[in-house]
């Protein structure tokens, strides 16, 4: 019987989904636990799929962990907890080139992907959904780099390390821009709850001014409405 799960790398918890699919079996939680931690320790940190290949005669089991989705092995190397809320106006991060070559050979097995430079591409692909640069450039371009052959060399000789100065650059390159963007996200912010409050302000002061002008109009109906009086 294959069980598929999703861990944390290195820190699975026997929770209550775990509990469900091996305990009607009579499998040992906590030696499971143990042991898919010893061996998804080296993703400690990100999502990991594993599959256990039960024996429900003799419990024995079998543990196959999978690679991790891309977008976590991209999130891990940037140590983010998640990508851009808004990928087309906000970036999250600024990784080498390198680091996606080699996150392409990591993928590849599991990837539909013909060649390395089928499985890089696949790899910028996920980098456009999260908004993450690759070399201070927007991923979609990369894209068209690789067509254009820009990166033929890393891509050819396989080059995942990327030289201490060119790490340096990105990460002040990006670090200039998050501060950029911060600034604009808090003038957004302030502009809409300025808005939100003019909105509010003017909804409690319509009724009240509605009120002012309907009082006079009620006591001059009043008024009219008078028996007159008859002078002797």
């Amino acid at each position: 019987m294959i069980v598929k799960l999703i861990v944390d790398g290195g820190d699975m918890k026997a929770g209550p989904a775990v509990a469900q699919q091996l305990g009607p079996m009579g499998i040992n939680l906590g030696k499971v636990t143990a042991d898919v931690n010893k061996e998804t320790a080296g993703f400690k940190g990100i999502k990991v799929p594993v599959e256990l290949d039960v024996d429900p005669k003799t419990k024995a089991y079998k543990i196959k962990v999978l690679s991790p989705p891309t977008s976590e092995l991209i999130k891990k190397e940037l140590g983010l907890e998640k990508g851009s809320g808004d990928a087309g106006a906000v970036k999250a991060g600024n990784i080498a080139f390198e680091k996606i070559v080699s996150i392409a050979k990591t993928k590849m097995p599991g990837l539909l992907a013909r060649d390395l430079r089928s499985a890089v591409k696949l790899v910028v692909g996920t980098c456009v959904s999260l908004g993450i640069l690759i070399d201070n450039k927007l991923a979609k371009d990369i894209e068209k780099d690789i067509d254009a052959g820009v990166y033929d060399n890393e891509i050819k000789n396989e080059i995942t390390e990327a030289t201490a100065e060119k790490e340096k650059k990105l990460k002040e390159y990006y670090e200039d821009l998050k501060s950029v963007q911060d600034k604009k996200q808090k003038a957004i912010a302030e502009a809409k709850a300025a808005e939100e409050a003019a909105k509010a302000a003017a909804a409690t002061a319509a009724p009240a001014a509605a009120a002012a002008t309907a009082a006079p109009a009620a006591a001059a109906k009043k008024e009219e409405a008078k028996p007159a009086v008859k002078k002797k």
